[in-house]
This record gives structure tokens, C-alpha cells and sequence, in this order.
């Protein structure tokens, strides 16, 4: 055999490697739960960090303590040059270097769905399964911005975060929020939306490894899945039945949707008890149904 047969023997046949995308504001320290439960079950796994997260993430000294939140809010923001296609094409080409070594199952939260659904949309071939866990999947609709208003995301609780936005985002090219505010309203209001299984110190450690800016561009790009090339790859959706910021009825109408789109290929769908983000909480048991789609 020659040393590209031997590979693509591998790919077929070898245990696979999920790879993480986080969403909005986050990086790929946010998936350190589920990676330690699946590399205990045996299992490779990779998190990526998109571009302008992770360690390219910009914390501007007005956002350090004490902060200067009249400066913050006229920072420049390099979030601001990318784009949607962007970080799919970055996901794309960590999927092509990992898929030499087997099978990969790519697995998206919340804004990350988007990201996932553009990968899928280009690279279907390389793709053994796509897994959304409480993430965005554009059918009819195509953006985040216009899926948000719609009467199933009426219950969202994102909208009780606006106050701690900072800075015009029509100036600064992002959106910017100040994860660090102290206020007692934010806080709460933030917990019922995102983590509200977790405890005060559980939600607060996740806060601090939040990042301020998020680019416009995954909020109001085209975002669409492609029947014919998405629509392929064998797919999965994880619901979650506590989230108050995309609401089950928002994702049961994704699921609805896509499996109009490619009815001889439906979503397998799966449910776990968590907030948004509370997810991590269970690690053991999400890690256990990503397991079983190997």
C-alpha cells in the first residue's frame, strides 16, 4: 500500500475525532468538560478556537479592573474584519487535516450551529456526522438575526442582557458586553439565561472565560444548510430542554425545518435536561450520547 492508501484506509476505518465549535463570545476552553468525559471514554477530540477568539482574543486594558467603560466603549475592535465565512473556512481547514486520520464528527453550540452548517455545506465528503447542541441550523430562515424573531424565540431571555451592551456596535463593527459588570441584575438576568442550573461560583467561573466582542457577521449572514451537500451528512441534534436562550420551541423549529428539507435523511434527535450552557454540567451524560455515534 502506498502512504495515501494506508491514510485513506485509516479515514474509513479508524475511531473517530470530534471536533468542538463554540459559540458566541466563548473559545474552546468552554468545551473542557466534554473532552476530558470522551478522552475517558477513549475518544480523540479537538476544540477549536475560531478567529479572534481563544488566545487572539482582545481584552483592551479599559475592560481590565478597574474599568474605563467610556473607552471600552469606543474601542476598535478587531472582530469587527471578520466574517462568518471566515471562521467556516478555518473549520474547514482543521477538518481536512484531521480527517486523514479517520472519521470526524463535528459538533457545534449555540452560534457555533452556523459555523458547523457552513462546513457541512462544503466539505459533506469528509464529515462522518454533524452534531448541534442547542446550536442555530438556518433552513427556511436565513440568519440567526431573523430565526430571532421569530414567535417560537419569544421566550428567549437574551433580550434581558442588552443592558450591559457597550459601545454603538454600528461603529465599533461588533458586539461588545461587559462580562465582567458587577451588577446584581445582570448577573441574574444572565444566569436564567445561559446557566441557571449551575451554581452562583459554577456561573461566575464560566463568565470569566467569556470574551467581550462577537463580529456582526454571524448574527446576520446567510447562513442556510444546502440539501445537497449538507443534507448528506448524517445528522444530529442535541435538545436542551431547559435553555431560555434559544428555547426548545425555537429548536424543535430547526429540527422541523431541515427535516422538510432532506426527509430521507432526518435529524436523530436527542434530549438532555440543561440550560443553554449547563450542558457542561453533564458532561458525562452528552459525552455518553457523543460516544454512541461513533
Amino acid at each position: 500500500m502506498t502512504q495515501e492508501t494506508d491514510r485513506e484506509a485509516s479515514r474509513k476505518n479508524g475511531q473517530p475525532t470530534y471536533v468542538f465549535v463554540h459559540g458566541a463570545g466563548s473559545n474552546s476552553f468552554s468545551w473542557a468538560p466534554l473532552l476530558r468525559e470522551l478522552a475517558l471514554l477513549g475518544h480523540r477530540t479537538l476544540a477549536v478556537d475560531l478567529p479572534g477568539h481563544g488566545f487572539d482574543a482582545q481584552f483592551p486594558i479599559s475592560y481590565q479592573a478597574p474599568q474605563d467603560l467610556e473607552a471600552f466603549a469606543t474601542e476598535p475592535s478587531a472582530m469587527a474584519r471578520i466574517t462568518l465565512q471566515d471562521s467556516v473556512n478555518h473549520v474547514v481547514d482543521i477538518v481536512r487535516r484531521v480527517a486523514v486520520h479517520g472519521p470526524v464528527i463535528l459538533v457545534g453550540a449555540s452560534m457555533g450551529g452556523v459555523i458547523i452548517s457552513g462546513v457541512g455545506n462544503a466539505i459533506p465528503e469528509l464529515l462522518s456526522r454533524i452534531v448541534y447542541i442547542s446550536a442555530w441550523c438556518c433552513v427556511d430562515l436565513p440568519s440567526i438575526a431573523e430565526y430571532s424573531q421569530t414567535p417560537e424565540n419569544n421566550e428567549s431571555l437574551l433580550p434581558s442582557l442588552a443592558g450591559v451592551a457597550v459601545g454603538n456596535p454600528t461603529q465599533i463593527g461588533v458586539g461588545r458586553t461587559n462580562y465582567r459588570s458587577a451588577d446584581p441584575a445582570f448577573l441574574s438576568n444572565a444566569k436564567a439565561a445561559l446557566m441557571a442550573d449551575a451554581t452562583d461560583d459554577q456561573f461566575r467561573a464560566f463568565l470569566n472565560t467569556l470574551q467581550p466582542d462577537e463580529s456582526l457577521s454571524m448574527m446576520v449572514a446567510d447562513a442556510r444548510v444546502d440539501a445537497k451537500t449538507w443534507g448528506r451528512i448524517p445528522h444530529t441534534y442535541i435538545r436542551l430542554t431547559r435553555d431560555r436562550s434559544i428555547p426548545p420551541s425555537m429548536q424543535d423549529r430547526m429540527i422541523a425545518e431541515a427535516d422538510a428539507l432532506t426527509p430521507n435523511n432526518r435529524f436523530d434527535v436527542r434530549t438532555v435536561e440543561a440550560s443553554h450552557v449547563g450542558f457542561v454540567l453533564k458532561a458525562r451524560e452528552v459525552a455518553g450520547i457523543l460516544a454512541s455515534l461513533a
